[in-house]
């Protein structure tokens, strides 16, 4: 009989979301196990089955009762800007009394104020701020997460928040997946001189961060560095985000593209072209570009809390994109000022009310499609033999819940790399 560090055993059910991506009626199967077990060795699972089986296939040094809870895999947030320093509370209250959030930017604020204390901030700063926000998320069931540079919009301070998220990764429990996104606004040195920006991104920016990725921790690891660009209007252009993202592709930067939050201005066809592993927002993506996307392997990640958060009625048309075919995910877009959410379990239970999205697609669309996303589905996102093991022990006897009831933590304990948090 085997012997393996950890048994969880005796749940109600697993919802492993085992057997790849999902998409079209696969969305809604999240695999479940009844009176299901997790076997884990050396921080990977080695068996997922019903507990009589488990337990007498397998010897455990540790056992850890389940009864009555829902296991689930671990959250992978797909797109977060958790790197920061101050806050933009103040903000919230404009917004209330009617400010856009391009109306905020234009005066100053918005990312251009992160970016006056981010650039003020060292690496250790900023490291011991995204320690705290980690917590959270951690507590609240996240156990891989995407982070984002683009609070920096110079050389030095673009590294910096890369060196910070390596910090991070290497001190904290979630895991980290980088993002280079030096195109993420204008600084206001450059200010009407987005062309000229870009050529400091393309020529100076990503060539520096690809030298840097290749003595990271994250090489190591065999974790990517994604290149984005926000493709907006009063941001960047079709061309320009092209010229970028083109750009870090030839320095082995997989592409990532902020698309359609605001204006359509053709960036799902680009990441579809450039074949970008995710493309995200998606607000006022039209049908032709669903279909698109629908046809194409790039994952459409939604971002429901930042939607949530301007007190908007219109949401990125997930329900429409599901039933197209389309890879989609859900993820928390947590940062200081268009989403300050830390809550994946949250973003699931606005996307099922607003977005008609099913708890079962929502579980799928944060778990196994999220590491899609982060181009790590080979190794994260569900329960099956060979896969990290990252899950949950729920506080409740139906995964469901996670979408259902909301206001409180659903999440009793998390387990990362097989290690109990």
């Amino acid at each position: 009989m085997p012997k393996v560090d950890l048994i969880v055993h005796s749940a109600t059910q697993v919802a492993t979301c085992a057997g790849g991506v999902r998409r079209g009626a696969s969305l809604a199967d999240v695999a479940l196990v009844a009176d299901g077990a997790v076997a884990i060795s050396d921080g990977v699972i080695v068996a997922v089955g019903r507990t009589a089986d488990i337990l007498a296939d397998c010897a455990a040094r540790e056992l850890l009762d389940a009864s009555g809870r829902a296991v689930c895999p671990g959250f992978v947030d797909a797109h977060t800007h958790t790197i920061y320093a101050g806050e933009r509370i103040g903000e919230f209250e404009l917004r209330i009394r009617g400010a856009s959030y391009m109306d905020i930017m234009a005066a100053g604020g918005g990312i251009l104020s992160t970016m006056h204390h981010t650039r003020q901030a060292t690496p250790d700063d900023l490291a011991a701020q995204g320690l705290a926000r980690l917590d959270m998320m951690l507590s609240l069931g996240t156990t891989t997460v995407e982070i984002k540079t683009g609070y920096g919009l110079d050389l030095d301070s673009e590294l910096k928040m890369l060196r910070a998220a390596e910090l991070l990764h290497r001190r904290h429990a979630v895991a980290i997946v980088p993002t280079f996104l030096g195109a993420h606004a204008i600084p206001p040195e450059l200010s009407g001189r987005a062309d000229e920006y870009v050529d400091l991104v393309v020529e100076e920016m990503i060539p520096a961060a690809a030298e840097w990725y290749g003595s990271s921790v994250f090489a190591a690891q065999g974790i990517p560095l994604f290149c984005d660009v926000f493709c907006e209007q009063g941001a960047f252009d079709r061309a320009q985000a092209e010229r970028v993202l083109r750009a870090g592709l030839a320095h082995g930067m997989a592409a990532k593209l902020h698309a359609d939050e605001f204006k359509n201005l053709g960036g799902v066809s680009l990441a579809v072209e450039l074949g970008a592993t995710s493309v995200d927002h998606l607000d006022v993506t039209p049908p032709a570009e669903i279909e698109r996307l629908a046809a194409s392997d790039v994952v459409g990640v939604v971002l429901p809390a930042v939607n949530f958060n301007f007190g908007s009625a219109h949401y990125a048309p997930a329900r429409q994109m599901a039933d197209a075919g389309v890879i989609l995910a859900l993820a928390s877009d947590f940062n200081p000022g268009s989403a300050p959410c830390p809550s994946m379990p949250l973003v699931m239970a606005i996307a099922c009310r607003y977005q008609r999205l099913l708890p079962a697609e929502s579980l799928n669309a944060s778990t196994v499609n999220a590491a899609a996303a982060v181009g790590l589905a080979s190794r994260l996102g569900s329960l099956e033999p060979g896969k990290q093991a990252d899950l949950l022990v729920l506080n409740c006897p139906d995964y469901r819940y996670l979408a259902y009831q909301f206001g409180s933590n659903p999440v009793e304990r998390v387990i990362k790399a097989g290690r109990v948090c």
